[in-house]
């Protein structure tokens, strides 16, 4: 007798918006399984987490708003990288995702900026919020 093998999908994103989830692309600010997969269930180390988050997107994003010369786009790329890896670590796939598309226009020199980055500050806001109303229990 053979086994057969079972394809597992992805659940779709969740339909219904809750305190977490108020924009219409279908991700929660945070996930928070993915965030208590990545710290073992440890709420210490997650509140922990979540803390230096928000210190970091913060510093990030006053750095990336900065009117700065043109000459300063790669670094900009690279504080965008940071925090796509940042988010991408504690579950905030939708600042993950905004941040990705400022790293690479500003890879390729795309001269406007100003819509990606009021794009990834939306995203961070939202996750910062997020995260307040979950640290405040």
């Amino acid at each position: 007798m053979a086994a057969q093998a079972i394809l597992l999908r992805p659940a779709p994103p969740v339909a219904t918006p809750s305190a977490h989830d108020s924009s219409n692309e279908g991700y929660r600010a945070i996930d928070l399984i993915h965030l208590a997969r990545q710290t073992h269930g440890d709420r210490g180390l997650e509140t922990e987490l979540l803390g230096l988050f928000r210190r970091q997107a913060a510093q990030i994003m006053e750095r990336l708003s900065a009117d700065l010369p043109a000459d300063s786009i790669p670094w900009r790329a690279d504080l965008a990288h940071t925090l796509k890896g940042s988010a991408r670590a504690i579950g905030a796939t939708r600042v993950a995702i905004k941040a990705e598309i400022y790293e690479v226009q500003a890879r390729d020199g795309k001269p406007d900026l100003k819509p990606a980055l009021s794009a990834l500050q939306a995203a961070v806001d939202e996750a910062c919020r997020a995260i307040c109303d979950l640290l405040r229990g």
